[in-house]
């Protein structure tokens, strides 16, 4: 097959069908390693800049944000340029968002970092679009489940070593004295410290923006087939005689909505168990493994996806049965009380229904996404697009979590999650039969 050649949904052969798959599944592995980097800033900057609780989770708002405000721009820019042009564009936004980390830790700015990290979030908007539609549409619909636990296990892996290839490279073995010892600096000397602190991301950073660049070269000339998703089945096209608009898709819309959930308690669990821990009397440099044990969750239920669905279950039964149980995780981390001692750290026992919300997190996305496409034919990018709209619940729901946690407790601020998770089960059992409003 010729590089630049547009194929139809459904006609893939399976030598381009494995090849897409491997990669996006790539692709997945760098959104995941850009992304869950975060669990880790966000106590990094709280200590660097002092910050609150509100303040610090900033850095999930500036992130995420940007997918509410391009994702739609994103499917018309894929529609004039394709998948893989669309992809390049995204990889070089992002390159240029690391490269603002450079300036933003010379000059110790905290707003010039949001704005990296909103730089980035704005490639990410682009590439999600276009990335996650694709794989659905990639092979049967009945195996999107299975297909999207491979990204996922993609995705995961990457965050699992993103937050500790960052604390390998930034943190050294005295640091866990210096934090200990701020409060007791004068303020030239904590200064000091604080600036030399945040200057590490310099290199990092700089080497990122270089690899995310290169990236973007590399997927505009791959191998990576171009598939054509403005041009309806017969099927399709009479079922959709009269839309003009994606508002007309009820399934869609609660869709989007679920996803604004389901990624807003995702990056709840992962990106707060840090500060979790440290009410715990755990610091930075022994809290830091808590995100990866919640990705490595994750990766478990992925794996049990990939061999289950939908030989042993169904992925509508796989999405039921994961957001029953982030509901009742949710009550364990707000009820369950106690201290235990497990993988060498010593903690109250809640923290491990935080960590275990990677299992009730995993299949969600998977079981979301081609529901909520079904049958949107030539609606398909602008569809996807308001679903990578939906990504936005990560840069709001934990600005309402830090603003509980300043309120009352980090405990009691889960509270959050149990509505989030009750709306997705609602969704799981029947918003996604809607396929018409009610008159």
């Amino acid at each position: 097959m010729k590089k630049n050649t547009t194929v139809a949904v459904g006609s893939l052969s399976q030598r381009d069908t494995v090849t897409g798959i491997l990669i996006i599944g790539f692709l997945f592995f760098m959104f995941g390693f850009t992304s869950w980097i975060n669990a880790i800033l966000i106590p990094y900057f709280k200590i660097a800049f002092e910050l609150t609780h509100v303040q610090s989770y900033l850095v999930t708002f500036a992130f995420y944000i940007s997918y509410l405000l391009f994702s739609i721009p994103a499917s018309y820019l894929l529609r004039n340029v394709g998948f893989k042009k669309g992809m390049m564009i995204g990889f070089w936004i992002m390159s240029g968002g690391a490269f603002l980390f450079v300036p933003a830790a010379i000059t110790m700015t905290y707003e010039l970092f949001l704005l990296g990290l909103f730089s980035i979030g704005a490639g990410l908007a682009l590439l999600q679009t276009a990335a996650n539609p694709y794989i659905t549409i990639l092979g049967p619909k009945e195996r999107a489940a299975q297909r999207f636990s491979i990204m996922g296990i993609c995705n995961k892996g990457a965050g699992i070593l993103a937050p500790l290839l960052f604390a390998a490279v930034i943190f050294r073995a005295t640091d866990s004295d210096m934090f200990d010892n701020l409060s007791k600096m004068d303020v030239a000397e904590k200064n000091a410290a604080l600036h030399e602190l945040i200057q590490r991301v310099i290199v990092p950073y700089a080497c990122v923006g270089t690899f995310l660049f290169l990236l973007g070269l590399f997927i505009r000339f791959s191998p990576l087939p171009e598939i054509d998703t403005e041009h309806e089945s017969d099927d399709v096209a009479l079922a959709n005689t009269g839309k003009t608009s994606i508002t007309q898709f009820p399934h869609l819309i609660l869709g989007a909505i679920a996803i604004f959930l389901h990624v807003g308690t995702q990056v709840i669990s992962i990106d707060t168990v840090i500060s979790y821990a440290a009410t715990m009397n755990l610091n930075l440099i022994e809290a830091k493994v808590f995100p990866s044990y919640t990705l490595t969750a994750q990766i478990c239920a992925y794996i049990v996806g990939i061999i289950a669905i939908p030989k042993f279950i169904s992925q509508l039964n796989a999405l039921r049965i994961s957001t029953i149980l982030g509901i009742i995780l949710t009550l364990l981390i707000v009820f369950a009380k106690g201290q235990v001692t497990f993988l060498g750290h010593t903690t109250d026992i809640s923290i491990w229904f935080v960590v275990m919300l990677g299992l009730a997190n995993s299949l969600v996305w998977a079981g979301i996404w081609p529901l909520a496409l079904d049958g949107l034919g030539r609606f398909t990018k602008i569809g996807a697009s308001l679903m990578v709209m939906g990504l936005a619940g990560n840069a709001i729901l934990p600005l309402i979590y830090g603003y509980f946690v300043d309120l009352s407790s980090a405990r009691q601020a889960y509270w959050v999650l149990f509505p989030c998770y009750v709306f997705l089960v609602f969704y799981a059992f029947y918003g996604y039969r809607f396929k018409k409003w009610a008159k």
